[in-house]
């Protein structure tokens, strides 16, 4: 689980509506002082919010960017179902999409950036229809499944999902995974997160991760750039499956030192850079 250094936005950004075709969704949209030079989508990953990226927005819009941070369906602060099958793959590409969209893709296209399970779904929008977007970035996102033991860790929590309230959950799995000295907020507004996701997207896309297939041949066949960031270490994919994936996509490829799975969060600064550098080049 990511955890964000704070759930307040920065003076750049503001929480909003984004109104597209397939409903609504809870943004932060940060914006440069001056004309941006384009606008950058993010998809966070499993478990977690458009606050996982907080720590990023300041910094790529001093860059001249708008960044816009997303809570996919079912997550946080946007709503869901109680279906499963509103969650499949190509069910939460389509709301890329229609983000993209109603963000101006028309006209400008977007940089698309996903952590963890972000980047599968914002690989399946591309895949769907590549053309909204000017590049991708996959941060932290491997190939195709995840290793053994985070597949055995999400089945336990689908099973527990399944007979458990989600407060129940929570207390749970903070058994396993204290609270840090770190957390927001004493580990409070994780907790409120935490209880306004969809169980129902949290199993459905949990056995996403669990079972995806390596599709990179499909995309590096697009005329795409692209971009592979992660940390020094990676508990959810090897690294070294990071750095095969960069090489059959061409991609450029970033290790953020000092960090591990969410890179946005530990070294935000570092990782900032290395977007800004990326998106400049195209």
């Amino acid at each position: 689980m990511s955890r964000p250094p704070t759930f307040t936005p920065p003076p750049c950004a503001r929480a909003r509506t984004l109104r597209t075709a397939r409903g609504d969704f809870a943004v932060l949209d940060a914006v440069p002082r001056t004309e941006a030079r384009a606008t950058a989508l993010l998809l966070p990953g499993y478990t977690g919010s458009k606050e996982d990226f907080i720590a990023l927005l300041e910094p790529l819009a001093e860059a001249g960017y708008r960044v816009v941070s997303v809570d996919g369906r079912g997550q946080y602060e946007t709503e869901g179902t109680d279906r499963q099958e509103a969650y499949a793959q190509a069910e939460l590409a389509r709301d890329v999409l229609a983000q993209a969209e109603a963000l101006g893709a028309g006209e400008n296209r977007l940089h698309l950036l996903g952590h963890s399970l972000g980047g599968q779904v914002a690989r399946a929008a591309v895949l769907l229809d590549g053309s909204p977007f000017r590049s991708l970035t996959l941060l932290s996102s491997g190939p195709a499944e995840v290793v053994p033991d985070q597949r055995d860790r999400i089945k336990m929590l689908g099973d527990a999902l399944r007979t458990m309230t989600m407060g129940d959950v929570w207390e749970a799995m903070r058994t396993f995974d204290p609270p840090q000295d770190a957390d927001t907020g004493g580990g409070e507004d994780l907790r409120r997160r935490w209880l306004r996701h969809s169980p129902a997207q949290l199993v459905a896309t949990g056995a996403q991760l669990s079972a995806e297939p390596d599709r990179v041949a499909e995309l590096a066949a697009l005329p795409l750039p692209f971009h592979v960031v992660s940390g020094e270490r990676d508990d959810v994919w090897p690294v070294e499956r990071f750095d095969d994936m960069a090489r059959r996509l061409g991609a450029r490829r970033t290790t953020v030192v000092g960090a591990e799975h969410s890179p946005n969060t530990a070294r935000p600064l570092e990782t900032a850079a290395a977007l800004v550098s990326f998106w400049d080049s195209h």
